[in-house]
């Protein structure tokens, strides 16, 4: 796991301007039109999704397609019926679509504020965790966890792909997420609200257990093989670590985000 590693010492760019928190711009990672969403799950999340825009194509086969027109009659219209073949044709090599598939507009965050409001709970933070697979096996856990959300840096973080979104499993649409410019100052911001920050370091003295307190807490992750950068280190109120007796070196990040999670689901006083 990046974040059981020792942080290195390169510090993260600051942005310009006064606010501090800004909000990346809109749909700089998200996918571009032409991307699709597929696998039941992580299409059926994005069908429910609130936030979402309306569907422009959907590729089923025909039991997928009853099934979806039965639970959204408006998406009948613009339903092909295909053959799993012919729907992989239209995917990335090796995509395991399981007989669905969706071109459907980007999906856009929230703001900073939006997600750190009222805190209580847990939110995750990504410090450049750019793999795609560990991103969606993240919003899976966290979702899973009753997580409120994950924070993520607009620049060194992936696209929101189709690959992604199914690692995910409807994961993606149904837990809020952020995208900010600077983790440092998302982490001031966040403390401003009331929010308490923990990052997850192989080296600290501390243990995950120790250092969680039942108050609302934001877990920061760092990137696999580097860790937390130092300056995002710097902004954590704790560093601590995920006792491994095993004796192996590192966790695999989107594990040790679930060990993570569970370790602060459990109730505490």
């Amino acid at each position: 796991m990046a974040s059981h590693r020792q942080r290195n010492d390169r510090q993260e760019p600051r942005s310009k301007g006064s606010s501090s928190a800004p909000r990346a711009p809109k749909n700089s990672r998200t996918a571009s039109r032409g991307d699709w969403l597929w696998g039941w799950h992580a299409v059926l999340a994005a069908l429910e999704n609130p936030r979402r825009q309306a569907p422009r194509a959907v590729l089923a086969t025909a039991d997928r397609a009853r099934t979806i027109e039965a639970k959204f009659p408006a998406l009948a219209a613009m339903t092909t019926v295909m053959d799993n073949g012919a729907i992989a044709q239209r995917l990335p090599t090796g995509a395991v679509h399981q007989g669905i598939a969706v071109d459907v507009p980007p999906l856009e965050g929230l703001s900073l504020q939006e997600i750190g409001d009222a805190p209580a709970g847990v939110l995750l933070m990504l410090d450049q965790v750019t793999d795609p697979q560990n991103v969606g096996a993240i919003f899976r856990s966290a979702a899973a966890f009753g997580a409120r959300g994950v924070i993520m840096q607009s620049r060194n973080a992936p696209v929101f792909t189709g690959a992604l979104a199914k690692a995910a499993a409807g994961g993606l649409d149904s837990l809020p997420f952020a995208e900010v410019v600077n983790l440092s100052r998302a982490l001031e911001a966040l403390a401003e609200m009331g929010w308490r920050a923990i990052g997850l370091d192989g080296n600290a003295a501390l243990d995950l257990a120790d250092a969680l307190d039942g108050a609302p807490t934001v877990i920061v992750l760092g990137s696999e093989g580097e860790g937390l950068r130092r300056l995002v280190a710097e902004h954590c109120d704790a560093l601590a670590k995920i006792p491994m007796p095993g004796g192996f070196e590192s966790l695999n990040v989107s594990a040790a985000a679930a060990v993570a999670l569970y370790e602060a689901s459990r109730p505490r006083h």
